[in-house]
């Protein structure tokens, strides 16, 4: 049986985990609300923690709540999502996201094309706003992006600031990873689902809007919150034994360096951080 059709349960369960971020929370239902409405589909707010503002940004736009009862990190607050979730299909979104209103139809409607797939995802377009960084357009945007093309595909990945899986997914492979945070977090389950046979299909119409806000697209509040990802990022690739000697590091440094001043590419200066950061988490753990 098709798992959006079953009598009784909503079409989907949109699960947005978040911690302390009401501003962006509040644009991000503001633009699924409606759509979850005309689906019959739900909305699952999971706070990583307890938070009053959470909780009443949440009631404002009539959402479900679930609050954890101490911070745990994003992959428990997906976890406890997929737990209290009704739908068979389980949707999950950042809470710094904003979808145009053919959003969660696409979505749906591309799950229902490939009913032996078991894990979907779409477009991810970045928005800096009120800010106009230099660039010189040799680089993505400095936050999570995704684009695969403008036809519905089989491909390795999608990400999950944008991600849906069927529950039996979930039966076969086990949950979320709750030990990982920051870069990978979803991609080590998307390994084992590949592990054991699964498909994930890009859904070329289901695209959304990856924000940040002025106060947060500064070259500085960009480049600490790569600094931050770089650690991760380098645990990342040590998980898969693919991160590179610290040598390697430097001299990608160097580039990113190099780059900002012979290209005058505002770019360049958070690339740099990320770099740094993984260098940071390399010296830290040769050092233990």
């Amino acid at each position: 049986m098709d798992n959006l059709s079953v009598p009784g349960s909503p079409s989907a369960s949109i699960v947005i985990p978040t911690r302390s971020r009401p501003d962006y929370l509040g644009v991000t239902l503001a633009s699924v609300m409606p759509q979850a409405r005309g689906a019959e589909a739900e909305v699952l707010v999971v706070s990583d923690g307890p938070d009053r503002s959470t909780a009443t940004i949440a009631e404002l736009h009539s959402a479900r709540l679930l609050c954890l009862p101490e911070p745990r990190g994003l992959n428990a607050a997906r976890n406890a999502g997929i737990r209290a979730a009704g739908s068979d299909l389980i949707v999950f979104i950042d809470d710094d996201i904003e979808a145009p209103p053919s959003w969660l139809a696409n979505l749906l409607a591309g799950v229902r094309r490939v009913p032996n797939r078991d894990v979907f995802g779409g477009p991810i377009r970045a928005r800096l706003e009120g800010r106009r960084l230099r660039s010189c357009g040799r680089e993505a945007a400095p936050i999570t992006t995704l684009d695969l093309g403008r036809e519905d595909c089989d491909v390795a990945h999608v990400w999950g600031a944008n991600m849906a899986i069927r529950r039996e997914a979930f039966e076969r492979v086990g949950h979320f990873d709750e030990r990982l945070a920051g870069r990978g977090d979803e991609e080590e389950w998307l390994e084992r689902y590949a592990d054991h046979g699964g498909r994930i299909r890009y859904v070329a119409g289901a695209g959304l809007v990856h924000r940040r806000r002025a106060a947060d697209a500064s070259i500085r509040a960009l480049a600490r919150a790569e600094y931050r990802l770089g650690h991760s990022a380098r645990r990342n690739d040590v998980r898969k034994h693919e991160a590179p000697p610290l040598r390697a590091e430097l001299r990608t440094l160097a580039g990113c360096l190099w780059h900002t001043l012979r290209r005058r590419c505002a770019n360049g200066v958070v690339m740099a951080a990320h770099t740094a950061g993984r260098i940071s988490e390399a010296i830290t753990a040769e050092r233990r």
